[in-house]
C-alpha cells in the first residue's frame, strides 16, 4: 500500500493495520524458520509498510502536539 492511501485511512485504521501485519510478519519469519516460505520477499515488503505506518502515525502524534502547543 502506498503512502498516498495510507494517509486516507483514520488513524484507529492504521494501528490495526500495523497489528495485522505484525502478526503477518512473524507468521513469514515461522514459515522461513521451517523453510515452508514461498516468496522471501514478502517478509520486506511486510516490514516497509509497516515502518510507513509508523511513520505516518508519528506525524500525526507530532501534528496534534504541535496544535496543542499554539492553543
Amino acid at each position: 500500500m502506498k503512502a498516498v492511501e495510507l494517509r486516507e485511512k483514520a488513524t484507529d485504521e492504521l494501528i490495526k493495520l500495523e497489528k495485522d501485519l505484525r502478526q503477518e510478519l512473524f507468521q513469514l519469519r515461522f514459515q522461513l524458520a521451517i523453510n515452508q516460505l514461498e516468496n522471501p520477499m514478502r517478509i520486506n515488503a511486510v516490514k516497509k509498510e509497516i515502518a510507513r505506518i509508523k511513520t505516518i502515525l508519528r506525524q500525526r502524534e507530532l501534528e496534534q502536539a504541535g496544535k496543542q502547543e499554539m492553543a
